[in-house]
């Protein structure tokens, strides 16, 4: 196991986080539910009156901001055990989620389909999040009005409100693009729908079919979650439902590329390798030797990795929350690897503050060219966004010398106890965060 002790952090006025490099990650960590399956299920329980419970939910600030915007409608949103949440939507007397929460986070549009569908309106700020490009809402309208719903945007807000009758209309609709929100949407509203609706170019990511299976759960009749059409018979009425939520496989990828870049073993457990394809084939072809078990995949790295091309797509695409993360990584590969980005424009935001830290990256429009085979040098750099800090730490765990990350609200947005989880594989990484709580975080409800 790895000698390097966790660091001693002086107070600072903000929070931030400080990495020693050189430390080979070694031991084994449980990953945590998918904060992008839990987020959805969490709005999809507004479908049903009664209290639905939602098990191997993570303890993060995304999960707790949207926790507020139910509780902001007035359901009751409770934590039953240190992952289990109770879901009441029993009574829910507004339709309109506080406007300085939705703007916290991107995944507030999700109370958009269940809101319309049990209740026949929704207003909604028009929700904010990372700043990863363009992120319209435009589908997920375009769906509402295909199941009968007339929409009214302007530069703030949006209000979908049905055109006749007090359930949405099932139909046919065609997604442009496999949009795994609009999607999401798009299945909880026609849940209740009156018919069949027929979602073409659906999303096809795991998420998807966890939401899915806690709709099924509900009393939904869903075919075809997971593939590119997916067949919805709207049911009159859902019921209350217990689920378990899916292994985050962001999370797992993310603490592989880790391992890889510090040449270290480590066992992932609580996890689903199914899930993991297009990154498991990504890592294996830079050199690591990767096994997997039931709920179990181990990665070993070599002190030398392969440079190995980048093409984020739609599941079961390579991921472009993974993306960040392997960028850090082809920063130690010796030569050059090339990053094609087609899902969000702005997902190269990790660049800048790699090349702080000495990095060899040239990036024209959604193209990125990494010239690796050195060591970058720890410094001070900034998050710009969730997947982007967890690259940071990444490059930090290699790095010559200390990094200082800070922006730490975008980390802790994503990943569940992740200073805790690394020091328990032997980082040297320690922080400090005199960030004032949320509610929900500082008491836990």
């Amino acid at each position: 196991m790895s000698t390097c002790r966790a660091l001693s952090i002086m107070p600072d006025t903000e929070e931030y986080l400080e990495i020693a490099g050189g430390c080979r990650l070694e031991g084994e960590i449980p990953i945590s539910g998918a904060k992008n399956a839990c987020l959805p299920i969490m709005a999809a329980a507004l479908l049903a009156n009664g209290i639905s419970h939602i098990d191997n939910v993570p303890r993060l600030r995304d999960v707790f901001t949207l926790a507020d915007v139910l509780r902001s409608l007035g359901a009751k949103v409770d934590w039953t055990g240190e992952h289990s949440l109770a879901v009441d939507a029993s009574d829910v007397p507004c339709l309109e989620p506080d406007p300085d929460l939705v703007r916290k986070m991107r995944a507030s549009v999700l109370v958009l389909g269940p809101l319309l569908a049990r209740f026949g309106r929704c207003h909604l700020a028009l929700p904010g999040g990372c700043s990863l490009g363009k992120r319209p809402i435009d589908l997920h309208l375009a769906g509402m009005e295909r199941l009968g719903a007339l929409t009214e945007e302007n530069h703030e807000m949006v209000s979908v409100v049905l055109a006749s009758g007090s359930r949405p209309v099932g139909n046919t609709v065609q997604l442009s693009f496999p949009s795994v929100g609009a999607t999401e949407n798009i299945l909880m509203a026609s849940a209740l729908a009156e018919g069949t609706t027929i979602i073409e170019n659906a999303a096809r990511e795991p998420e998807i079919v966890d939401l899915a299976d806690f709709l099924s759960a509900m009393g939904a009749i869903i075919v075809g979650a997971g593939e590119s059409t997916i067949t919805v018979a709207g049911a009159r009425e859902l019921r209350p439902a217990r689920h378990r939520v899916i292994p985050d496989r962001i999370e797992a990828g993310t603490y592989m590329v880790a391992t890889a870049m510090t040449a270290g073993k480590v066992s992932l457990t609580d996890v689903r390798a199914d899930h993991l394809t297009a990154t498991i084939e990504y890592l294996s072809a830079t050199g690591c030797r990767i096994t997997t078990e039931p709920d179990r995949i181990t990665i070993e790295a070599p002190d030398v990795l392969r440079p190995v091309d980048v093409r984020t797509m739609p599941y079961p695409g390579f991921s472009t929350d993974i993306q960040p993360p392997c960028m850090s990584l082809m920063t130690k590969a010796a030569g050059e690897s090339l990053f094609v980005e087609k899902i969000f424009e702005r997902r190269f935001l990790a660049s800048d503050e790699l090349k702080r830290m000495g990095a060899d990256i040239r990036v024209l429009d959604n193209c990125a060219l990494v010239a690796g085979g050195f060591r970058l040098k720890g410094c001070e750099v900034n998050a710009p966004d969730i997947r982007a800090a967890a690259a940071l730490i990444i490059a930090g765990l290699w790095a010559d010398g200390t990094t200082r990350l800070r922006g730490l609200n975008h980390l802790y947005r994503g990943y569940e106890q992740p200073v805790r989880k690394l020091a328990a594989l032997g980082a040297a990484i320690g922080e400090n965060h005199p960030v004032i709580l949320s509610r929900s975080e500082a008491t836990g409800a």
